[in-house]
């Protein structure tokens, strides 16, 4: 018998080495998938390309037709018709993609132009209303209450002839909190409609690109909450009041009341629930560097907790197997209801349905299939999900534990607890605790790290860093994540009927959660969790997806040659992904990138030799632009350590993103002048004790070394008798600095008004420079006459709002060429080392 099986095994192995094992093992075991590929290859190429319509539907019927006459005739079902579905899927992925993008006649963004329109809507609300949670450092000085956000169906809007039907889902930004306000709710608001802007800096999300693959391109600005009116009427689905209801008696049985009352909540929450809209930025940040997010965002492990536990109970109550594949389906939609919508939970919904459906039609299930169905599904309803990296992540993941975790954990296996030095390490050292002998640690370690290895180009793609110890993370915190977890699913359900002891789970449950949070805030603060790599090129990440591949399913006569091309392409990868950090660490090129934050400054001097110094990072017109500009410009640049801060001077607009950047960012020393150590203002005196918490020192700014590299940065104003005098103003005491490389210089002028604008060329008569950063923002009320006269710039910059802009408020040149970040987005300018200046803008550029 044993003689018998080697040879079978034997059999298997050589069947494994041929391609073609592979192709009839897809063909018979999972048809769809040749469906989902096509309809991928198609929403890609259409997305790309932009191909009319009519060109598909000639290809689509040209497909359909010889594939009927394949059939028919009985010819080459093994190869030709599958590679014909992909073509005819590829035809309907693109066909669906289009027809996503075309708007109905009422469609109310046919009705919304380039400019905001005063608009009178009436619509359902659609989505459970989120309040900002404002815990950026210099949120207590904005003045302003928290505001709150929604998605609105629109019903109706108000034209000159009376009210018209409208269609479309439009996103609304309230600027207070409407906690009265509940999803299902019929309203009619008094507003401000208008098209979502684009990013305006490399790095930056993209709301306008987001939001636009949802179906969303109109936004809806309420100044309070008295500009909406709660009307009566039925005009909420039944769908949506069901959908509501659900979710507010979950929530209350899950927390004990309606609302999250502090992190513990917050957390569990979004463990059960999948609701993280409420965690606090601090745990959230944990959370995303330690690569565990996956744990509080909706996904198949939430199903199968709850699923499994249905199963279970059906099955010990007596229920064959058909009608528990029934009560797990109807638990399945109940559990769609209660949960945000999003790819994970409908691919994990889809999955179940599949599986559930294999028992009552008495059909063998295989998980290749279903996801393919999966996929099918999702892009149907919605194709641009395709690009959504949500979406690649939850289909990546469960491909890779499908594909990958049957051959890898035998083999982890075999040279860990199986293998003879393994026993004799153990027996030889009996305090060693027993679970090292345990395989569940191992099964654990090997989902997670193929779940990672199928999703770790996406992530350096999408998020431009490496997170090489999630595995280990994952093995240390999922036991406890999966017991939290499974007794808030019981609290859930317990609350019901005893809410006593559902009181008592309740405690337990948080002082569990606290724990999570403590853990997972102790591994992110060891700061060894990911590598920054920074923008890289797709072929990098195709190369590697392709080494993936060929080390677990290439079979070569000779072992000794595979192994040297996956080590070659191995230290191939890795030059690739090392070789623009060196250039960046050995550049021979200045590069000065004057952000867009609005009204405000933040201008990153990336200097030959690799050192990066930031001057300013503040903004009056924009919230938080260290976490949503200047952090994400520095990961998209590779960039993981500031050597100087440089602060110009006090002012809010310069300096309340400073808290964010230091936190996300290591920073050598921070540098301001006396005039900033002085001041009395209570926003400077917070960045001050906001750098002492965070152990970040703080320097006058004469002790700036002026050589770094092949660089010079003079501190040309103020003087110590300007900083000394209480009659000039604050602006007119921020510091002026010029960056000189190659024969060029760059003057970075911050605020400086009418007088340190005279007093400057008359202390520096010979002053020139190519490229000036503006003055002021670039204000023109606060410009002298004779200042750019005197500094002869080739290249102008100025700092503005959008607002500004249009209002002509700042600086217009007839000589070009002039930026302004309120228009052109990012300015970034480029000093060679044979003394060229080259100038980009972002928006331009785009």
């Amino acid at each position: 018998m044993d003689n018998i099986r080697q040879r079978l095994a034997e059999i298997d192995r050589q069947l494994d080495r041929n391609p073609a094992y592979y192709h009839r093992q897809a063909i018979s075991t999972a048809p769809l998938a040749f469906c989902a590929v096509g309809m991928m290859v198609g929403i890609i190429i259409q997305n790309e390309a932009g191909l009319h319509i009519w060109i598909w539907l000639a290809a689509l019927g040209l497909c359909v037709a010889t594939v009927i006459t394949l059939l028919a005739g009985k010819i080459g079902w093994g190869y030709a018709v599958p590679y014909l579905v992909i073509v005819c899927f590829a035809c309907l992925g693109a066909i669906r993609l289009e027809s996503f993008y075309q708007p109905k006649p009422n469609d109310i963004r046919n009705s919304v132009g380039n400019e905001p329109n005063l608009a009178t809507v009436r619509g359902v609300i659609a989505t459970r209303p989120y309040t900002d949670s404002n815990d950026w450092a210099f949120s207590k000085f904005t003045y302003t209450d928290r505001g709150s956000s929604f998605y609105l169906q629109m019903t109706e809007a108000e034209t000159v002839g009376g009210w018209a039907k409208a269609s479309g889902i439009v996103r609304v930004r309230v600027q207070e909190p409407v906690k009265d306000l509940k999803a299902g709710d019929y309203v009619q608001m008094y507003c401000w409609l208008d098209r979502f802007t684009g990013a305006s800096n490399p790095g930056e999300f993209d709301i306008a690109k987001y939001l636009s693959r949802k179906g969303i391109f109109i936004g809806a600005s309420v100044e309070s909450r008295d500009a909406i009116e709660r009307l009566q009427g039925n005009a909420a689905s039944a769908y949506a009041k069901i959908r509501g209801s659900l979710q507010k008696v979950a929530t209350q049985a899950l927390l004990g009341q309606s609302e999250p009352q502090d992190e513990a909540d917050r957390l569990l929450l979004a463990l059960v629930l999948g609701y993280r809209a409420e965690i606090d930025k601090e745990t959230l940040a944990a959370f995303r560097k330690t690569g565990l997010l996956h744990f509080i965002c909706l996904s198949g492990m939430n199903f199968a907790m709850v699923i499994g536990f249905v199963w279970w109970v059906c099955k010990t109550a007596g229920l064959m197997k058909p009608a528990r594949a029934v009560v797990c389906m109807i638990t399945a939609v109940l559990f769609l209801l209660v949960v945000p919508e999003n790819a994970p939970a409908f691919r994990a919904a889809v999955m179940c349905f599949s599986f559930c459906s294999a028992f009552i039609f008495r059909r063998r299930s295989n998980p290749f299939n279903s996801l393919a169905l999966a996929a099918v599904v999702l892009l149907l309803i919605r194709p641009t999900e395709l690009f959504e990296a949500d979406w690649q992540l939850s289909f990546a993941a469960v491909l890779g534990i499908l594909l990958f975790c049957p051959r890898f954990y035998p083999i982890l296996r075999e040279k860990t607890i199986e293998h003879p030095w393994f026993t004799d390490f153990m027996k030889a050292r009996p305090f060693l605790p027993r679970i090292l002998t345990n395989p569940w640690p191992y099964s654990i370690f090997s989902t997670s790290f193929t779940a990672w290895l199928a999703t770790a180009g996406i992530m350096l793609y999408h998020f431009y860093t490496i997170q090489w110890l999630t595995s280990i993370w994952t093995v240390l915190v999922s036991p406890l994540i999966g017991l939290v977890s499974i007794l808030g699913y019981l609290k859930l359900i317990i609350a019901l009927f005893l809410p006593s002891v559902a009181g008592v789970m309740g405690t337990i449950v948080g002082w569990l959660a606290d724990l999570i949070i403590w853990i997972v805030k102790l591994f992110a603060g060891l700061d060894i969790s990911g590598i920054l790599i920074g923008r890289t090129n797709g072929a990098v990440i195709l190369l590697f997806y392709g080494l993936i591949i060929f080390a677990f399913f290439s079979r070569l006569r000779n072992p000794t040659l595979k192994k040297v091309i996956c080590t070659a392409t191995v230290v191939v990868i890795i030059a690739m992904l090392a070789m623009p950090k060196w250039q960046r660490a050995h550049s021979n090129n200045l590069v000065v990138t004057t952000l867009d934050v609005g009204h405000g400054q933040a201008i990153l001097a990336e200097l030959p030799g690799g050192a990066n110094i930031l001057f300013d990072a503040g903004s009056l017109t924009r919230s938080d632009i260290g976490t949503k500009v200047v952090s994400p410009f520095l990961q998209y640049s590779g960039i993981g350590k500031l050597d100087a801060v440089v602060i110009s001077h006090g002012d809010i607009d310069h300096i309340n993103g400073i808290p964010e950047v230091v936190d996300d960012c290591r920073t050598g020393f921070v540098y301001a002048s006396n005039a900033f150590f002085e001041d009395k203002r209570q926003t400077s005196g917070f960045l001050r004790g906001e750098l002492k918490q965070k152990n970040v020192a703080a320097r006058e700014i004469n002790d700036l070394p002026q050589m770094v590299g092949s660089a010079t940065i003079k501190v040309l104003w103020p003087d110590k008798d300007v900083l000394e005098n209480d009659g000039i103003s604050d602006n007119d005491k921020s510091i002026v600095t010029m960056i000189e490389y190659a024969g060029r210089r760059i003057l970075i002028s911050s605020d400086i008004e009418k007088f340190a604008q005279k007093e400057i060329p008359r202390l520096y008569p010979d002053l020139k420079a190519d490229v000036l950063i503006a003055p002021h923002h670039g204000s023109a009320r606060t410009l002298d006459s004779s200042f750019l006269g005197n500094i002869e710039p080739s290249v102008v910059i100025s700092s503005c709002s959008e607002s500004s802009y249009k209002k002509e408020q700042v600086i217009r040149l007839q000589k070009d060429p002039n930026y302004y970040t309120g228009r052109d987005g990012a300015i970034t300018v480029r000093v060679g080392g044979d003394g060229t200046v080259k100038t980009d803008a972002f928006k331009i550029k785009k």
